[in-house]
């Protein structure tokens, strides 16, 4: 059996939803900046927790007594390859 949706049934649930909607609307006006403020705060201890673990390492690296020397970066070792062939010198005729 069927059911009809009668005309106050239809206007009650247009109505609830535009309660819906604009309860949403100044309820996050109202407490929309407050939650902001709050996320950027979180993000803002993350940041800065992040940030001093960055800076801590490089000081703890840096103490060293006077004179001492650290190498930071491994040069560059030229292999020669062998197997490319042999070498011809030429002129170049006019």
């Amino acid at each position: 059996m069927l059911q009809q949706a009668s005309l106050t049934g239809l206007v009650r649930m247009i109505l609830i939803i535009l309660l819906i909607y604009y309860g949403v609307k100044i309820l996050s006006r109202l407490f929309g900046p407050l939650l902001l403020k709050y996320i950027a705060k979180k993000a803002e201890q993350k940041f800065g927790a992040q940030f001093g673990q960055f800076q801590q390492r490089p000081h703890e690296k840096n103490v060293k007594k006077e004179g001492e020397v650290t190498i930071d970066k491994m040069p560059n070792m030229k292999t020669s390859n062998k197997d490319v062939g042999e070498y011809v010198d030429y002129e170049e005729i006019d």
